[in-house]
């Protein structure tokens, strides 16, 4: 472990320590830094003539940036090896590395170290670590900008030149095992998500297909729409109740943060107010929508639906809604409404009539119930994995900081 030297000013003004050997300098004391220029626009061309040109983030990529224009009037350059870094508007601080010359637009600065005093790899990290600093020093509240002399002025921890080194070496070993740690959660995370669709095509297909009795939907249910919005009221009267619109009907669930109002009769109200069991779902918009929907399990005391939102009412006495909207959601259900419905230039929909002759599936109500139980075993089991990966996931991608930290406290 490394012995500690008295405590100096961080950037920020606290007191701080710093590892022994280490000393806070400006960032122009040990790096050469360009600001870039932006070139004549008429000089800029898309046939590869004269130099590649940079502008900003836009030609970034995961690590290098990659030219889509040139220029004939160049300015200012980076070199290869160069840290490229955004200095201007809401990208400011994201970072690339040139892996060639460039011209480089006012947006950008080049950076690299001199070779007697800093490490540009070890420069690359010292900069996440001051990321804070950086983005404090820009001016211009509508289009924030950093100076050159700003960002030559920035501080930063330096320890000799070996140490920048391995630093350096172990900070992108360590990295570049949290990117595999993080694509593997990811992958685990994916996975966890498609347990429910697994199970819903595993049941909904093969022998069920013809051991299971079908009917007509419209035979086993009421089918009905909603309230049209906008219609005429004057001279009846009418109050606001909440209404469920396309928006609230997701794939499996309904998302009720933001659920509306509309004004309605008590006529209205009682022909469209939502039941327990009520399955819902709409009639179409991008060709994923179609048939889209859930069961209405009375989330809130009242509440109708408009008119884009089918309401399909079950004797609950002889079918179980869970079981229902399974049905209609698993790959079965789906490929039957993409195969009737109406499309037209990317949009796609489904009537009351193609609704109505949905073949259902009805097997004994005790049956229904059973696989309407696995159903939601696998599903909440699916969502635990789901939310214990999804932990695991941002414990992962907050590893990054914390070995930023620990490399320029002296502890890696």
């Amino acid at each position: 472990m490394l012995t500690r030297t008295e405590s100096t000013a961080s950037p920020s003004g606290d007191a701080k320590t710093l590892p022994c050997g280490w000393h806070r300098v400006s960032l122009g004391d040990v790096c050469e830094i360009e600001m870039g220029q932006s070139p004549e626009g008429a000089s800029y061309n898309t046939q590869r003539q004269g130099e590649p040109l940079l502008n900003g983030p836009t030609e970034f990529g995961a690590v290098h940036p990659t030219a889509v224009q040139w220029t004939t009037a160049p300015t200012r350059f980076c070199r290869n090896g160069d840290i490229l870094l955004c200095v201007r508007g809401a990208t400011t601080g994201r970072k690339n590395v040139a892996d060639r010359s460039f011209c480089i637009g006012r947006g950008l600065a080049a950076i690299r170290g001199k070779d007697d005093r800093a490490e540009t790899d070890f420069i690359w990290f010292a900069l996440d670590l001051v990321t804070d600093q950086i983005l404090r020093e820009t001016s211009g509240s509508t289009f924030p900008n950093l100076p050159g002399d700003k960002l030559a002025a920035v501080a930063i921890p330096l320890p000799p030149k070996s140490e920048q080194r391995r630093i350096a070496a172990r900070l992108r070993q360590q990295l570049a095992a949290v990117t595999q740690a993080c694509a593997a959660v990811q992958a685990q995370l994916d996975a966890a998500r498609t347990l429910s669709p697994a199970q819903l095509r595993a049941i909904f297909s093969g022998d069920v297909l013809t051991k299971w009795p079908t009917k007509p939907l419209a035979d086993v249910a009421e089918i009905s729409g909603g309230v049209t919005l906008g219609r005429d009221l004057r001279g009846r009267p009418s109050r606001p109740v909440p209404y469920l619109r396309v928006a609230n009907v997701k794939d499996g669930y309904l998302d009720l943060a933001h659920v509306k109002e509309v004004e309605s009769t008590e006529a209205e109200i009682d022909d469209c107010r939502l039941r327990f069991g009520d399955l819902l779902l709409t009639e179409g918009g991008d060709p994923d929508k179609l048939g889209r929907g859930t069961y209405w399990q009375e989330q809130l005391p009242e509440c109708i639906h408009q008119n884009h939102i089918f309401r399909v009412r079950f004797d609950l006495a002889g079918f179980d809604p869970a079981f229902a909207a399974a049905q209609v959601g698993s790959p079965y259900g789906k490929a039957y409404f993409l195969a009737h419905a109406k499309q037209t230039t990317g949009i796609a929909t489904i009537n009351r009539t193609v609704l109505s002759k949905f073949p259902f599936l009805a097997p004994p109500l005790a049956e229904q119930c059973s696989v309407a139980a696995k159903l939601e075993a696998k599903k909440t089991e699916a969502a635990h994995l789901t939310s214990l990966l999804a932990d695991k996931l941002t414990a992962v991608d907050h590893l990054p900081a914390a070995l930023l930290r620990d490399a320029f406290a002296g502890n890696i």
